[in-house]
């Protein structure tokens, strides 16, 4: 092909959390390598406001529904007019119409499977089986797919996510200055989880543990942190209230300065039931030498090395609360970062993405 390559993203998801942080970081990363790539979402969702601040084309559409022919036709007029090469769609609904309509316009056509939630296994259910090719953001989800929904293995490849290893570069922060940003004092214990208030994410569970540990722990001076907004906030303040922890948890909303909380907290929690890849959270806290605690939700256990964060089951208080209790107990933390940077930064995923590309459209 003798002009770039082009390609048009699609996400009917109205939310920011980790999938909507990949694709825009993922457009960014291949347009720099000299592609051409375009956006189609719905108006009021955030990640088109993000799009546009990083200069990224944006074509606005409503995904309805899977079976939404007006949005499928309009994508199949978007495709021929811009002469796009790949369509690379990534919620469910933008999935079954632009795949579609990748199909009926002579595109190629990409999914990026980012939640670790099986997929319903049904003959009515083709979309996975017309895909050229399928990412996934965990081992987990590959395995699952190729084994409930038809896939051809020779056509599907794990690509976690890949962190800006620079950005999370624990000797670039002070943290006792980030800790200052918080309003956080020398001799408090922090503990935080950054997530999009989503059921799944379980904030419940972390909230149980908090209390556990200040009954347990009267004479240390333990704070939590919540960083996130999403529909699950006011049940997340209700919890709070009744578990009466309105003086030891902070909701901090929707923070952009990630790395400078991360500096600041003394063990970062995931307390996810579900539904994860392999979670963007736990690996930017890797790679900025924290104490992690996460449970073994989807592909975590992709990041698991040498012991170096504490796995720990889903839906169990107990078990979150004895992964923190483990660091409570330790003086230093060892080097979670190396591990990171050799297997999950950027640079990684892209060239993984670049090969799969240019392999299609050759």
């Amino acid at each position: 092909m003798n002009r770039a390559i082009k390609v048009l993203h699609t996400e009917w998801s109205d939310g920011w959390g980790g999938q909507e942080i990949r694709i825009i970081n993922e457009m960014i990363a291949v347009r720099e390598q000299g592609l051409e790539v375009f956006l189609a979402c719905r108006s009021h969702s955030i990640i088109r406001k993000k799009a546009l601040e990083n200069n990224i084309q944006v074509f606005i559409l409503p995904f309805r529904g899977n079976a939404d022919f007006k949005t499928l036709f309009a994508l199949k007029g978007l495709i021929k007019k811009h002469s796009i090469d790949i369509v690379n769609t990534h919620s469910g609904k933008d999935t079954w119409v632009g795949g579609l309509a990748a199909k009926f316009s002579g595109a190629k056509f990409i999914r990026t499977r980012h939640l670790s939630n099986r997929i319903r296994s049904s003959r009515t259910n083709f979309i996975n089986e017309l895909a050229d090719y399928i990412f996934t953001t965990g081992e987990s989800i590959r395995s699952d797919m190729i084994k409930y929904n038809r896939v051809n293995p020779e056509k599907i490849q794990s690509i976690p996510t890949g962190i800006d290893t620079d950005l999370f570069d624990p000797d670039e922060y002070n943290k006792q200055a980030c800790r200052k940003q918080f309003d956080i004092q020398d001799d408090e214990i922090v503990i935080g989880i950054i997530a999009v208030l989503r059921q799944f994410k379980r904030h419940d569970l972390f909230l149980q543990m908090a209390k556990t540990l200040i009954e347990q722990y009267p004479k240390k001076k333990l704070v939590f942190l919540i960083a996130g907004e999403g529909p699950q906030k006011e049940n997340i303040i209700d919890w709070i209230n009744k578990l009466d922890l309105v003086e030891n948890v902070k909701l901090l909303g929707h923070i952009d300065n990630v790395p400078e909380l991360l500096s600041a907290l003394d063990i970062f929690v995931l307390s996810s039931d579900s539904k994860e890849g392999v979670p963007q959270s736990v690996m930017q806290a890797l790679l900025m030498n924290k104490a992690v605690v996460s449970t073994d939700s989807g592909s975590t256990k992709d990041l698991f090395y040498q012991n170096n964060f504490q796995s720990v089951r889903t839906n169990s208080v107990s078990s979150l609360t004895n992964g923190v209790i483990y660091y409570l107990k330790q003086e230093k933390v060892k080097n979670t970062r190396r591990f990171i940077v050799s297997n999950f930064s950027k640079i990684v995923m892209v060239k993984k993405i670049m090969n799969i590309y240019k392999e299609l459209v050759s």
